[in-house]
């Protein structure tokens, strides 16, 4: 199955925004090592610094990048990807115990 990523990549003046092809096994999610493989056959040599939203930072000191940003996950089929920006702001408004009317 083919995934195509998009992603944005964060320069000091910029942000490009690509996209990479994955090819994985039908119904499976990409991998940490999936992502690091694709990134690293375009030309950026990564670690991944935060998983929960797929943010990668370079390796090499002299890049001229700062990060990597998966934004997407295209399989072809219906996708959902969590807002973590929604989820605190619905989080700080709605109060944590329900009050009785």
């Amino acid at each position: 199955m083919e995934c195509i990523v998009h992603f944005d990549v964060v320069h000091k003046d910029e942000v490009k925004s690509l996209r990479g092809l994955l090819f994985l096994d039908p119904g499976k999610s990409p991998s940490e090592s999936d992502f690091l493989q694709m990134f690293e056959e375009m030309g950026y040599k990564l670690r991944l610094e935060d998983q929960q939203n797929l943010v990668f930072k370079p390796t090499e000191a002299g890049a001229d990048y700062s990060e990597i940003r998966v934004r997407r996950l295209d399989t072809g089929e219906k996708t959902y990807k969590e807002d973590g920006e929604l989820k605190t702001l619905l989080t700080n408004l709605l109060p944590r115990e329900p009050k009785p009317l």
